[in-house]
C-alpha cells in the first residue's frame, strides 16, 4: 500500500512539472485550432542544441567514468533496441491489416530512442533532485543504431524472400524461382555498412556524437557551463510545445491505417520503458547503477525515435507508409512515453530510494 500512495504522490508531483505542462500546452494550442507555429529552422536549431548538450555532458563524464559502469549499461541499451523490434517482429507485425514493412518501421521508431523525450527525462530528474551517471547521453547510440539496423535488415530481408519466391502454375507442376541468393539477397554487400553511414550521418546522431567527441577528447567545459546549460531548460520548453502540437495533428494521420497501431503506440512505450527498467534494476545491482540512470535507460526504452529515425526509415526503407509508423510513434507514443516518465521516477524512488 505505501508503495502504491508513493507512486501516486510522485505521478502527481511530476504532472505539475514545466516539462509536461508545456507538452501538454502544446496539445492544448492544437486542439483549439491556434495558429501559433515556430518555424522548422528554430526547431532544428533547438534540436541541435540540446543534442550537443546531451553528447558533451556524456562526453565529459565518460573520462571520469569506470569502464565496467558504462560498459554493462551500454550492453543493456543496446539489448533492449534489438528486443523491442524483435517484440514487436512478434506483436505488431502479426496484427490484421497491417503490412511488414510498416510494421517493422514503426517497431524500428519504437526501438529508437527520442532525444526530447530523454532531455525530457534529465529535466524531471533534475528538478527532482535525483542524480544520475553524466555518460547516460552515451548510451543514446548503442540503443538507437542496435534498434535501426535490427528493424531495416528484418524488413530487407523480408522483401527479399517475397520477391525471390515466384510461383508459377502451369501444366500441372508447380515451380517455384529463387532470386539471386534466394534470401541472402537481401543482404547484398554493404548493405549493413550502408545503414551504418546513413545512421550516423543523420542529424541526430552526428549532433551527438560531435558534442561527445568533443567532451570526451578536448575541454569545454567553460562554454559547456557558460552557453548549453543555462539554455538547456528554456530551449526544451520550447521543443517540448512545439511536440504536443505535432503530436496532436499527427493523430488525424493514424485514421489511414490499421487500428492496430494505435493500440501499439499506446501500449508500446508503457511495455518498453518497464522492459528497461528491469534491465537498468540489473546493471543497479551488477555495477551501483544510480536509481535515476535506471530511470533514464526506462525513458530511452519507453521512447520512439522523432528525429534520427524517419528520415533513416524513409531512407532504407521506401515503400513503408509514413502514415504508419511517423504517425504512431509522434503522434502516440512520444507523448504516452514523455507522460509515463513520472511513473518510472515513482518506481525508482519505491524500489531503490
Amino acid at each position: 500500500m505505501d508503495i502504491a500512495l508513493t507512486i501516486l504522490g510522485t505521478l502527481a508531483e511530476q504532472f505539475q512539472k514545466p516539462t509536461l505542462a508545456f507538452l501538454i500546452a502544446g496539445m492544448m494550442l492544437a486542439a483549439l485550432g491556434s495558429k501559433f507555429e515556430v518555424p522548422e529552422p528554430v526547431y532544428k536549431f533547438i534540436v541541435i542544441l540540446l543534442l550537443l548538450k546531451v553528447g558533451m555532458g556524456a562526453g565529459i563524464a565518460i573520462r571520469d567514468a569506470n569502464f565496467l559502469e558504462l560498459f554493462v549499461p551500454a550492453i543493456g541499451a543496446a539489448a533492449i533496441g534489438i528486443g523491442v523490434v524483435l517484440l514487436g517482429s512478434r506483436t505488431l507485425v502479426k496484427a490484421k491489416g497491417v503490412t511488414e514493412v510498416d510494421a517493422l518501421a514503426t517497431v524500428g521508431l519504437f526501438g529508437a530512442v527520442s532525444a526530447s523525450t530523454l532531455a525530457a527525462g534529465m529535466a524531471m530528474l533534475d528538478d527532482s533532485g535525483i542524480a544520475y551517471e553524466g555518460f547516460i547521453g552515451a548510451l543514446y547510440p548503442f540503443m538507437d543504431i542496435a534498434a535501426l539496423v535490427t528493424a531495416i535488415v528484418m524488413a530487407k530481408v523480408a522483401a527479399a524472400r517475397r520477391a525471390s519466391t515466384h510461383v508459377a502454375m502451369g501444366g500441372g507442376t508447380l515451380a517455384v524461382s529463387g532470386g539471386k541468393g534466394g534470401a541472402k539477397g537481401a543482404l547484398e554487400e554493404g548493405l549493413l555498412k550502408g545503414i551504418l553511414v546513413d545512421t550516423f550521418r543523420s542529424p541526430a546522431i552526428s549532433a551527438l556524437v560531435a558534442g561527445l567527441a568533443i567532451g570526451l577528447l578536448s575541454e569545454p567545459q567553460s562554454v559547456y557551463k557558460s552557453f548549453y546549460e543555462p539554455l538547456f531548460r528554456g530551449l526544451l520548453s520550447i521543443l517540448m510545445l512545439i511536440m504536443g502540437m505535432e503530436a496532436w495533428a499527427r493523430f488525424s494521420e493514424l485514421r489511414k491505417v490499421a487500428h492496430a497501431y494505435i493500440l501499439y503506440g499506446v501500449m508500446a512505450p508503457i511495455v518498453h520503458g518497464l522492459i528497461g527498467f528491469g534491465v537498468g534494476m540489473i546493471a543497479h545491482e551488477l555495477t551501483g547503477f544510480s536509481a535515476g540512470g535506471v530511470v533514464l535507460l526506462a525513458v530511452m526504452a519507453a521512447s520512439s525515435s522523432d528525429i534520427s529515425g524517419p528520415p533513416t526509415m524513409r531512407g532504407a526503407l521506401p515503400d513503408a507508409n509514413p502514415s504508419a509508423y511517423v504517425g504512431t510513434s509522434t503522434g502516440i507514443g512520444t507523448p504516452v512515453a514523455i507522460l509515463s516518465i513520472p511513473l518510472f521516477i515513482a518506481l525508482a524512488q519505491a524500489f531503490i530510494g
